[in-house]
C-alpha cells in the first residue's frame, strides 16, 4: 500500500519481523546480519557478539537457513511478507469507515519502519498508531520496534501523536479468534493433546524483567479455558532455540520426542504467538517437527495455521485499533 493522500490524518502501521528478499544465500545473509545484529535480539556484549556473528555465524548459517526458506517460498515471495500484505489489506477494508490509512513495515527488511514513517510524515499524518504483530510483548521484538520508531523520531523537529500498542496477549477478541480457529481445525477429529508452541527466548530475559514468558502462559491458560480443556488436554512448549544457553522450557522438540513413549501419539499443535505463518511455523513446526514426532513413534500430527487473514483475526485487530482512534 502507498501513502497517496494527506486528507487522512491518522495512520496505522502494522510491524512484523521481516524476511530475506529472495531465496538466495546473499539475501539470507543480509537479513540475518540485520536481525542478529540488533542488540535487542542478542544480549551479548557487542565486541564479543560481533566476532561470533561475523566469524562463525554469517559465513555458514545462511546456507542452512536458505534450505529452510526454499521449502516454503511462494511465487509471491516470503510467506511472512505475502501474508502480512494480505492481513494489511483486509484490515484496511475493515477500518475503511474510520478514514485511517493502514500500512505495514518490517523490522529487518523492506519496507523498513524508518521509510514508512518518513512516507507518513511527508503525507502529513498527525497521528500514528503502531501495532507490532506480536501478541506477547518481548524486549527482543516489541521493544525493538519501539526503538526503531523513537530513533527515527529523534531526527524530526515535529513529532506526531504516537500510540504504541505493546501487546494484546489476553485481549478477549484475540483469544476468541484463536479458539474459533482451533475448534474449526478439530471439528472432525481431535488429537489427544493440544500443544501450544511459542517462540523461545533465553531464560535470563525473564529474570531481567521481560514479561514474555508470563504473557505466553497467560495466553495459553486463557485459550485452554475458552476451549474448555482440562490440564491433561493441553501443554505449552517453546520452540526455535538457538545457541547453548538455557531457554524457556519445556522445549518443543524434546516434548515431541517424549510424548509417544507416554502413549500420546496424536497431537494438534498451534502457535498463538505468530500473527501470520512464517519460517518458524511452516518449516520448523509443520515440517521438521512433524518428522521428529513421527520418528519418535507418533502417528498423527496436525499443525493448525496461524490466524493470518481470518475474519475473526481482522476483527480482533480492528478492535485494538478502534479503541485508540
Amino acid at each position: 500500500m502507498t501513502v497517496d493522500s494527506a486528507t487522512q490524518k491518522t495512520a496505522v502501521l502494522l510491524v512484523n519481523l521481516g524476511s530475506p528478499e529472495a531465496p538466495t544465500v546473499s539475501a539470507v545473509r543480509r537479513f540475518l546480519r540485520a536481525f542478529l545484529g540488533d542488540p535487542r535480539v542478542v544480549n551479548i556484549p557487542r565486541p564479543i557478539w560481533w566476532l561470533i556473528l561475523n566469524a562463525f555465524i554469517l559465513p555458514f548459517r545462511p546456507r542452512k537457513s536458505l534450505h529452510a526458506y526454499q521449502k516454503i517460498w511462494t511465487e509471491g515471495g516470503s510467506p511472512l511478507l505475502v501474508l502480512t500484505q494480505e492481513l494489511t489489506r483486509h484490515l484496511a477494508n475493515e477500518l475503511a469507515d474510520t478514514g485511517a490509512l493502514v500500512d505495514f513495515a518490517m523490522s529487518y527488511s523492506h519496507p523498513t519502519i524508518e521509510a514508512k514513517l518518513r512516507e507518513l510524515k511527508a503525507a502529513g499524518y498527525a497521528k500514528i498508531i503502531v501495532l507490532p504483530l506480536y501478541p506477547q510483548y518481548s524486549s527482543t521484538t516489541t521493544a525493538s520496534v519501539h526503538d526503531s520508531v523513537v530513533n527515527e523520531f529523534k531526527r524530526w523537529k515535529h513529532i506526531p501523536h504516537l500510540t504504541f500498542i505493546g501487546d494484546y496477549h489476553q485481549h478477549p477478541a484475540y483469544i476468541a479468534a484463536l479458539a474459533e480457529s482451533i475448534r474449526a481445525a478439530r471439528a472432525e477429529r481431535t488429537g489427544q493433546l493440544l500443544i501450544m508452541s511459542f517462540h523461545g527466548l533465553p531464560k535470563q530475559l525473564t529474570a531481567w524483567g521481560d514479561p514474555y514468558e508470563h504473557q505466553c502462559h497467560a495466553t495459553a491458560e486463557l485459550l485452554a479455558q475458552s476451549l474448555g480443556l482440562s490440564s491433561a488436554q493441553w501443554k505449552i512448549v517453546f520452540q526455535s532455540r538457538f545457541g547453548k544457553a538455557e531457554w524457556l522450557k519445556p522445549y518443543c522438540v524434546d516434548t515431541l520426542m517424549e510424548l509417544p513413549a507416554q502413549g500420546i501419539t496424536d497431537v494438534d499443535i498451534v502457535c498463538p504467538g505468530f500473527a501470520v505463518d512464517c519460517l518458524e511455523t511452516l518449516e520448523e513446526i509443520a515440517m521438521e517437527n512433524q518428522e521428529i514426532f513421527k520418528e519418535a513413534g507418533g502417528q498423527h500430527y496436525r499443525y493448525i495455521p496461524a490466524l493470518n487473514s481470518a475474519g475473526s483475526h481482522i476483527q480482533a485487530l480492528a478492535q485494538l485499533i478502534r479503541a485508540e482512534l
